[in-house]
């Protein structure tokens, strides 16, 4: 009876993210001749409305630790990769508007990447090698400067609860390269929206915010180093019952 209850729920909240998806991306078409902090306001607000499905659909509730580590100044967030739900959920709450570094397919999604292609998103073309990065540091360097936040998941790909992935350092090269601090963040997404999973299960998903990491004095290995045990560690605290006593 309990499978039976989270796949309809799971359904249920699947069927409204995809019929708003198409909804909003109109809206936001819409809002394009706006300026661009509300032309993202309004974006945005798709995700505010996704996230309280999850909690009222699907009973994924969450908690913020750590808010106040936030910096007043430009920073590259590198967070810790499990779900769909982070991607979702960390744009609009953070203090200023986010730029996600991903894959230019992305964009070709239908509705949902004509949306993104809106804002000031940094699209890689991975066919240009190692100078893509030079590209990300371009496009950086402008976004920091009006005023949005970088956010990069250094793993690359999700990880499920328990692991870590290889934490690749362009985050720390792009922060080194700016100038801009690193707002490491670890959550525990993955307990109640696992990757690829249909099934949506209800908990208590918990976002710690680490210190921010000056990139003085580092080169992009040893700050990518600082920021993975920092993430790692917290998420011991997070979730103790996923990791092995060893």
């Amino acid at each position: 009876m309990r499978d039976t209850v989270l796949f309809l729920r799971s359904l249920l909240f699947m069927t409204i993210m995809v019929v708003s998806t198409i909804i909003w991306a109109c809206v936001c078409f819409l809002a394009a001749p706006l300026p661009y902090n509300k032309r993202f306001w309004v974006t945005a607000r798709w995700n505010v409305f996704m996230i309280w499905c999850a909690k009222a659909i699907c009973g994924i509730r969450y908690q913020v630790k750590g808010a106040e580590n936030f910096p007043d100044a430009p920073a590259v967030v590198l967070s810790k990769h499990q779900s769909a739900w982070e991607t979702i959920f960390l744009l609009p709450s953070m203090p200023r508007p986010l730029v996600f570094v991903f894959k230019k397919e992305i964009l070709y999604i239908p509705f949902f990447g004509w949306a993104m292609a809106l804002l000031r998103m940094i699209p890689i073309d991975r066919k240009k090698g190692k100078n893509a990065f030079k590209d990300v540091v371009r496009h950086g360097k402008r976004r920091l400067k009006d005023g949005q936040w970088i956010i990069m998941f250094p793993e690359g790909t999700r990880i499920p609860v328990g692991q870590a992935g290889k934490y690749k350092s362009g985050g720390t090269r792009l922060a080194i390269a700016t100038g801009a601090v690193v707002v490491p963040i670890a959550h525990n997404s993955g307990e109640c929206w696992p990757k690829n999973s249909f099934i949506k299960r209800p908990g208590l998903i918990t976002v710690s915010i680490g210190k921010p990491i000056s990139p003085e004095g580092h080169t992009p290995d040893s700050m990518m180093q600082q920021v993975e045990n920092w993430i790692e560690s917290e998420m011991r605290v997070i979730s103790p019952h996923a990791y092995s006593a060893g």
